[in-house]
C-alpha cells in the first residue's frame, strides 16, 4: 500500500523560511518521481515541484520557482520541500505526490497523496 506523510506545516512569517518533509513507503522509492502540490481556500489545486528519481529533473511552477526547491533521499525514502522569502499567497494545504512516471508530476500520472500539511503564511 502506497503511503505518504507529510509534516512541517505551521505558521511562518512572510519573508521566512520553512522546510516540509514526507515520508514515503509502499512502493519503490527510487523508481518514480515525486512531487507538491498545494491547494489554498477557494483556490484549485496548483503543482508546486517535482523531483525526478536522481534529482536531475527539478520542475518548479512559476509562482514559486527561485524561492523553493525539492529535494530528495533516496535512501530514507524522504522528499523536501524548502520554502523561502515565503508570502501570504503561499498559504495552502501542501501535499507530497507520487508519480507513476519518472519526469513528469503532471495530475495524469498521479498515484498517491498524502493527507496534506498546512502552511500558514502570516505577520
Amino acid at each position: 500500500q502506497k503511503r505518504l506523510v507529510e509534516s512541517g506545516g505551521g505558521l511562518v512569517q512572510p519573508g521566512g523560511s520553512l522546510t516540509l518533509s514526507c515520508e514515503a513507503s509502499g512502493f519503490t522509492f527510487d523508481n518514480y518521481a515525486l512531487g507538491w502540490f498545494r491547494q489554498a481556500p477557494g483556490q484549485e489545486r496548483e503543482g508546486v515541484a517535482c523531483i525526478s528519481p536522481n534529482s536531475m529533473n527539478l520542475q518548479y511552477s512559476d509562482s514559486v520557482k527561485g524561492r523553493f526547491s525539492i529535494t530528495r533521499d533516496n535512501a530514507r525514502k524522504m522528499v523536501y520541500l524548502h520554502l523561502t522569502n515565503v508570502k501570504p499567497d503561499d498559504t495552502a494545504v501542501y501535499y507530497c505526490v507520487k508519480s507513476g512516471a519518472i519526469n513528469s508530476c503532471h495530475d495524469g500520472y498521479l498515484e498517491a497523496w498524502g493527507r496534506g500539511t498546512l502552511v500558514t503564511v502570516s505577520s
